[in-house]
């Protein structure tokens, strides 16, 4: 890593307000150029809930004034009811959220310091919202660089997955942003204004669980917003960029597929995080330079070569043994300048004999998973699957006899029925070393009700078998020779997919199955220019100052014998404490449990714990959150808490108690 103050532009930092039809005004800080009045720039925006006075504020000085001093008014702005901004924000990516972002758009573009060109970037949130306000087409918004982000709000986001509720992060997620929305603004930004700014968000308060839990098909609700529903809306041009251990990395695949503008895709081997920031997995690159590339291209008309890289660049990743972190993951760049790859041919494999398998497994498969959002910490990628294996139906392909390369969506057709009317089957592909270990590559779920759709949900029929095909996710992956192909069949998969009540038994006929596979020759690279990038660079970190670990693991797996019951304790990890420059001192414990007992879905219970607290020159304000989520055989039972002080005064307790009919779930 390499740390930069050494600028074309001398930066300085400007706090503003910019103001809303309504009247509201959102709080924006401006990394500008000291000459923008004189020679003015384009604008960069990103546009977040998650607090720019702390929580994002050590990523944020990473890169907003490493693209000032590039020349670009770099701006960071807290959505709506967030940070230090005014007004309250009732869910993601609301309406109101996307006009406020094209009224931010038009609102930079007309500063006389702007050449009236902007861009848009961000990771996760900031990469959906760059993607859906790309597709309102406000003028002024030329191009966009959207990080681990998905075109998919239903199924490609943390809601649900394969038309199933997804249990480890319809749960945790909600509670998270639960204990987010309820933070107070700064009185060093608002003044004496921000404890009634707090009680008006704390009043208009409500969990998105019950949003999201009352809409379980794929409706009106997260068709808003998807971009999937119609690519020929995004305008501007956009670098997609995702990595293989991220949930959302399927996205850019879809993008350099079926966007008809400018587009570029990259695809390495990260978490979710930026692919300069130092986590595992590496290795990273200079992340930063390669979208000044980017923006100089587009918002400057500079003639750089960036339309002349390959359509897509993804990292081939080399064999590795099961493990749940990796400094470096080996591999190589590959390139590819069409999606689907001219270079890719699809190659069929049978999972058996005639013979018919039944599949049951005990509810508590799946605990061995991973994190589903991994950011780079030590327990976030699945383990050995040998375990996992064990609870599921497996079918191997012989020792291969060369070495075999991926690079795309792997598909698996089932010939199989199920007993009961509502299930679910997942499907994981493994890499399994003569030893005996067993390496997740991908993975793919799909509710049974789905099969003909997302948006409908359509009983199985028990004693009428049926094809149905799971999509796995996206992968680049080498398979040596001499190690076999698995691919495992199961019934249940917690905490990532909620259970269903029904819990059938399926019936697989493997001879009329198969593994559909992606393959690259070897050989395709032959000839190419090599996929290079350069070494990450920064600006200067900010001088924050870490508070001392908890000290308690992030991830454990408990079994009661005596009950079957199972228990994932899980400390997300996002950061915990810190003190920042200007004396804040910003205080956060984090706390997930998911509870199954093998032999009952109805057993389920995922709970989320959260304490907050902010502390300045005598100014304090703290959040306990707590959220549970549970089901009955119709109904799912949503429970809540949040209290919200400042000192020795209770600004608001509230406690809340849904239940939300089952559906698709």
């Amino acid at each position: 890593m390499r740390y930069r103050e050494d600028f074309d532009r001398e930066v300085e930092v400007r706090e503003d307000w910019i103001p809303m039809a309504d009247g509201t005004r959102l709080h924006a800080w401006i990394w500008l150029p000291v000459d923008a009045a004189e020679d003015p720039v384009p604008a960069l925006l990103e546009y977040l809930p998650y607090r720019k006075g702390d929580w994002t504020a050590p990523r944020d000085a990473q890169r907003h004034p490493y693209y000032a001093g590039h020349g670009y008014a770099s701006v960071r702005v807290d959505l709506r009811g967030s940070g230090n901004s005014e007004g309250v924000m009732l869910d993601e990516y609301s309406e109101q959220e996307l006009d406020d972002g094209v009224a931010v758009v038009e609102w930079l573009a007309a500063q006389p310091w702007c050449t009236g060109r902007v861009g848009m970037f961000g990771i996760s949130w900031g990469g959906f919202n760059s993607l859906q306000i790309a597709a309102r087409r406000p003028e002024p918004l030329k191009a966009i660089v959207t990080v681990c982000s998905a075109d998919d709000r239903y199924d490609n986001d943390v809601h649900y997955i394969g038309g199933s509720v997804l249990g480890i992060d319809m749960a945790g997620w909600s509670g998270t942003m639960l204990a987010f929305t309820a933070r107070p603004p700064d009185p060093v930004a608002v003044g004496d204004a921000w404890l009634p700014m707090w009680k008006e968000r704390l009043d208009a308060l409500e969990p998105f669980i019950h949003t999201w839990l009352a809409h379980q098909e794929r409706d009106d609700y997260w068709r808003r917003g998807s971009v999937c529903e119609d690519y020929s809306a995004v305008g501007a041009a956009v670098l997609a960029v995702g990595g293989w251990a991220d949930p959302y990395r399927d996205t850019v695949l879809r993008l350099v597929e079926h966007l008809p503008g400018p587009v570029r895709g990259i695809l390495g081997p990260w978490a979710h995080q930026y692919p300069d920031i130092a986590l595992p997995p590496g290795p990273h690159i200079g992340f930063l330079q390669e979208t000044v590339r980017w923006w100089d291209h587009w918002l400057k008309d500079v003639d750089n070569g960036v339309t002349d890289t390959p359509l897509l660049r993804s990292w081939m990743q080399e064999p590795v043994p099961p493990a749940t972190a990796y400094a470096e993951r080996p591999g190589r760049w590959v390139a590819d300048d069409a999606w689907p790859s001219s270079s890719t041919r699809w190659t069929e494999h049978a999972l058996g004999t005639d013979t018919p398998v039944r599949v049951h497994s005990p509810q508590h498969t799946g605990v061995d998973a991973g994190r589903f959002f991994p950011y780079g910490n030590a327990t976030d990628l699945p383990p050995d699957q040998r375990a996992e294996d064990g609870r599921s139906a497996c079918f191997d392909t012989g020792p291969l006899t060369r070495r075999t390369e991926i690079l795309g969506r792997a598909r698996v057709r089932l010939r199989m029925d199920a007993d009961r009317p509502r299930g679910t089957v997942i499907v994981r592909l493994c890499d399994v070393a003569p030893d005996g270990s067993s390496t997740l590559v991908s993975r793919g779920v799909m509710n049974l009700g789905s099969r003909y759709g997302r948006d409908r949900s359509v009983p199985w029929e028990p004693g009428v078998p049926e094809d149905v095909e799971v999509e796995l996710t996206g992968t680049g992956y080498a398979f040596p020779a001499g190690h076999r192909v698995r691919v495992a069949v199961s019934t249940a998969y917690w905490p990532w997919v909620w259970p269903q009540p029904d819990d059938p038994t399926l019936t697989v006929w493997p001879a009329r199955s198969a593994l559909l596979m992606p393959e690259r020759p070897e050989g395709t690279d032959d000839g190419r220019d090599a996929v290079d990038f350069d070494e990450p660079e920064q600006a200067t970190p900010l001088a924050i100052v870490r508070g001392a670990s908890e000290g308690r693991p992030e991830r454990v797996v408990t079994h009661d014998v005596g009950t079957g019951e199972w228990v994932l304790d899980v400390d997300p990890n996002y950061g915990g404490s810190r003190t920042y420059p200007d004396g804040l001192v910003y205080t956060e414990s984090a706390r997930e449990r998911y509870r199954i007992r093998s032999d009952d879905p109805l057993s389920a219970v995922a709970g989320s714990e959260w304490e907050i607290t902010l502390e300045r020159d005598g100014w304090n304000a703290s959040v306990r959150t707590s959220s549970e989520l549970t089901a009955t055989e119709g109904h799912f039972v949503v429970r809540s808490t949040l209290e919200a002080r400042t000192g020795d005064q209770v600004v608001a307790e509230r406690t809340w108690h849904r239940e939300i009919p089952r559906t698709a779930g």
